[in-house]
């Protein structure tokens, strides 16, 4: 053992990014392994490494009794006496018994579990790392893909692009760079495990809160995110300040802001809309950029039926009933949806029906609606 192993040690602890502590404790271990193996001993031992001196020694240890049943590890009383008067049943004493050639054996039996604990100190800060990048948006460059994934290189690990999290509008080319959102980070015996995606919900978010400033410091706020990745999605937003215009902020100037994230998505068509905790008004705008007559809310069912101009109503429901059913996984609420001549023959617009709301105020801005 030499000073020169500790400075190594030290060095190899500053490339990896593990602390130095770590690799003694690791070191400790191997050699303790290395002992009991090559000199077929059951004591129980510690090692001490001196860093300053660069020096080792092995010790047992051993119980000190009053009667010895097993001399492994147990010494006497009176044995323990002899070499420090103040040993007392009870104690545990250490004695030296580093063999002469140790060093040579315990380097060579240490090297294999030193650096297996090496590995698994890597694998640990790495997941450390990326553990705390759970639902965030990162850039990667894509490595290889085969039928069941894309792989990613996030700089120090390779995530996993699985087949539903890809989005069908994408062409997934190796060496492509890409921005991914990862969903999970598993600790497993291979190494760290990350898992990415393009389809979720998060990746709209986490994309406006990179292009908008507003919602990044808080100003406006993403109540939530409807999506169905590649084709359209629908995000609501809301600002405390009346002043502030959430839905502009995230168009930005002459559409912008959000004309980045659409080229992003691969021209995935965005509604964005202004959240309202009136339901009236939340739905209404949801369904853009249909225009909407009445609501009619059911409270305890959490439901309502809308009315729309007799020319709207294929634009609500949307193709496939797309517009509709992103509307409703936008407000929480459930949404039928009538035209006016659908609802007089149902008696809806009646003065005997259930209670309604009109809306009065512009339902969207027509400036903020870039996609038919």
């Amino acid at each position: 053992m030499s000073k020169e192993l500790f400075s190594a040690i030290q060095h190899l602890g500053e490339e990896k990014g593990i602390d130095k502590d770590v690799l003694i404790e690791a070191l400790e271990a191997a050699l303790i392994s290395a002992y009991k193996k090559n000199f077929k001993s059951a004591s129980n031992v510690r090692v001490d490494l001196n860093e300053e001196s660069g020096t080792m020694k092995v010790l047992s240890r051993k119980d000190v009794v009053e009667e010895v049943e097993d001399s492994e590890q147990q010494v006497s009383v009176d044995e323990a006496k002899a070499i420090d008067p103040s040993y007392e049943e009870g104690d545990v004493i250490e004695v030296e018994v580093t063999p002469r050639d140790f060093g040579r054996i315990a380097a060579q039996a240490a090297k294999q579990v030193v650096t297996q604990r090496v590995r698994e100190a890597e694998r640990g800060v790495i997941y450390n790392e990326y553990i705390d990048r759970e639902e965030d948006i990162m850039n990667g460059i894509i490595q290889r893909v085969d039928h069941r994934f894309v792989y990613v290189n996030l700089g120090k690990v390779e995530a996993k692009l699985s087949e539903p999290e890809q989005m069908p509008t994408d062409n997934y080319r190796v060496h492509d760079r890409i921005k991914v959102y990862v969903t999970k980070v598993e600790n497993t015996n291979k190494g760290p495990q990350v898992y990415v995606s393009r389809s979720h919900p998060g990746l709209l978010k986490r994309l406006f809160e990179t292009e908008v400033p507003e919602i990044f410091d808080g100003t406006v706020d993403i109540v939530s995110v409807a999506r169905e990745a590649g084709d359209r999605s629908k995000i609501s937003v809301h600002a405390d300040d009346p002043e502030i215009d959430p839905v502009g902020s995230c168009v930005g100037q002459k559409g912008q802001r959000v004309q980045t994230i659409v080229d992003e998505l691969k021209g995935e068509k965005l509604d964005i809309v202004q959240y309202s905790d009136d339901p009236v008004k939340y739905v209404s705008n949801a369904l853009s950029p249909s225009k909407v007559t009445k609501v009619l809310v059911n409270e305890e069912d959490k439901a309502t039926t809308v009315i729309v101009p007799n020319d709207q109503l294929s634009l609500a429901i949307g193709k496939r009933g797309q517009n509709a059913r992103l509307a409703a996984k936008l407000t929480g609420w459930k949404i039928d949806i009538k035209s006016e001549s659908e609802a007089t023959e149902s008696n809806l617009l009646s003065d005997e029906a259930i209670e309604e709301q009109e809306v009065n105020e512009p339902l969207f801005d027509e400036s903020h609606d870039l996609f038919d």
